[in-house]
């Protein structure tokens, strides 16, 4: 967690270029590496995540801030944040308190695409 001072100085150099002016948010489980999911965060989702240590995304379809594990109770405690070389995505490492897919899996990507034929 750091100052909100520093987290506004931080989120103010990312480059906002996609749908609603967020970044590409990339969330890796910090043990193994395994992608969990990708969201979006805009400004202030990532000032929330750097100033709590928990897991803000801004959600496209609700067009506002969320907490990820508000209503499933699966917090996402983040443990490192890296910005790529662009300054449009974010990578989020997390330790996850719970499956982090609404359909109860411990990552977004379960599906294999020879099963969606």
């Amino acid at each position: 967690m750091m100052s909100k001072e520093v987290a506004e100085s931080i989120a103010g150099k990312l480059n906002y270029r996609f749908e609603g002016s967020t970044v590409i948010a990339v969330v890796q489980d910090y043990e193994s590496n395994e992608v969990l999911m990708v969201g979006r965060m805009n400004k202030e989702a990532l000032i929330k995540t750097l100033t709590t240590g928990y897991l803000h995304l801004w959600s496209l379809s609700r067009g506002k801030l969320w907490l990820k594990g508000e209503s499933s109770g699966n917090y996402q405690l983040v443990m490192d944040v890296l910005i790529d070389c662009d300054s449009d995505s974010v990578l989020i490492k997390v330790k996850s308190l719970g499956p982090i897919c609404h359909t109860g899996n411990k990552t977004c990507f379960f599906r294999k695409i020879h099963n969606l034929t």
